[in-house]
C-alpha cells in the first residue's frame, strides 16, 4: 500500500467527487429517517495542503483552489455552497491551508440521528483517521481491507444511506474489483446509492470498465464524467469519473447545471469537457 492521497488532496477529481457527495447526502436529508454513510477507501480524513507532500505536486491548486477563488454564479454558488461551507470551515485564518476528506466532509453534513462508517486499511493513516473522529460516537472507524468492507457494512442497519467505494489504483485489476464491488453492494443493498470513483487516464480501459457495468443486471446507473484535458496531452490524470447506482432523483438536473460550471474553472487544455449519461435506466 504505497499510495498516499495527500498528494492529490484537493484536485480536481476530489472536486467532483466530494461536490457529488454533497449532493447525496443533502438528498438523504430531505427525509426524517436516519442514513448511514460508508466510506470503504477512506484515507486520513483530513489534508495539510501546506505540507512538503502537497507541495511537491501542487494539484490542489489547479482544484479546490481555483473554485474557491471564482466568482460562482447563483445556482452554481447553491449547489456547492455545503461543500464549500466545509472547505472554508478547516480554513478560517482565511486562505486554503487544509483540505476535508471525505470522512470529514461526510461527518459535517450528518445529522444527530446518522452514522458515518469509515474504513482505512493502511496502518498509519488509520491511526490517523481513528484519532480525527476520537469520543465521536456517530463514527465507526475500521482497518479492514476496503473491498472486504463493501460485503460487511451492507447493507446498514437503518436501510438508507450512500457508499463511497473509492480505491487508490495502485494495483493491477481494480477497474474488475470495482464492477464486483457494484455487485456485492446491490445484492446487499439494492436501495442504497452507491458511488464509484474512477481515474481516467486510458480510454480504453475507462471503456472495458463502462461496458462492464452495461453487463451487470442492475437498473438505475448513472456515469458522470469531468476531463480537463484530452487524454492526448499527458499520460498523467486528465480527467475522472464517476458511477452512480440508485441516484437520487434531484442528482442529475443539480449536475446539468453544476458539471458544465465545473469544468469551466477547472479545464487544463484542450478536450476538456463532462458527460452525464444513464448506463442503465429503469
Amino acid at each position: 500500500m504505497n499510495y498516499r492521497h495527500i498528494y492529490h488532496a484537493g484536485n480536481f477529481a476530489d472536486v467532483l467527487k466530494h461536490a457529488v457527495l454533497t449532493l447525496v447526502i443533502e438528498h438523504l436529508k430531505m427525509k426524517p429517517a436516519p442514513f448511514r454513510v460508508i466510506d470503504t477507501h477512506a484515507g486520513i480524513g483530513s489534508y495539510d495542503l501546506s505540507s512538503i507532500e502537497a507541495q511537491k505536486t501542487g494539484e490542489w491548486r489547479e482544484g479546490i483552489g481555483r473554485i474557491l477563488g471564482a466568482r460562482l454564479h447563483d445556482e452554481a454558488a447553491r449547489l456547492l455552497a455545503p461543500y464549500l461551507e466545509i472547505v472554508r470551515r478547516e480554513n478560517q485564518a482565511g486562505g486554503i491551508a487544509r483540505y476535508p476528506g471525505s470522512p470529514l466532509i461526510a461527518r459535517s453534513l450528518l445529522r444527530a440521528g446518522d452514522r458515518l462508517v469509515v474504513n482505512e486499511l493502511h496502518p498509519e493513516d488509520s491511526l490517523k483517521l481513528s484519532s480525527l473522529f476520537a469520543g465521536d460516537p456517530q463514527t465507526k472507524v475500521l482497518s479492514h481491507d476496503g473491498w472486504d468492507a463493501v460485503k460487511a457494512l451492507l447493507p446498514p442497519k437503518e436501510r438508507r444511506g450512500v457508499a463511497l467505494i473509492d480505491p487508490p489504483f495502485e494495483e493491477p485489476g481494480e477497474f474488475g474489483r470495482l464492477t464486483q464491488a457494484l455487485r456485492d453492494a446491490h445484492k446487499r443493498f439494492a436501495t442504497g446509492t452507491i458511488i464509484l470513483w474512477y481515474p481516467i487516464k486510458d480510454q480504453r480501459a475507462v471503456d472495458a470498465f463502462l461496458d462492464s457495468i452495461v453487463a451487470t443486471d442492475m437498473p438505475k446507473i448513472l456515469s458522470v464524467i469531468m476531463m480537463v484535458r484530452g487524454l492526448e496531452q499527458t499520460t498523467g490524470l486528465a480527467g475522472t469519473g464517476l458511477v452512480i447506482s440508485n441516484p437520487p432523483f434531484t442528482l442529475v438536473p443539480s449536475l446539468e447545471v453544476l458539471l458544465p460550471f465545473l469544468v469551466r474553472l477547472l479545464a487544463q487544455g484542450r478536450g476538456a469537457r463532462t458527460d452525464v449519461t444513464w448506463l442503465k435506466q429503469e
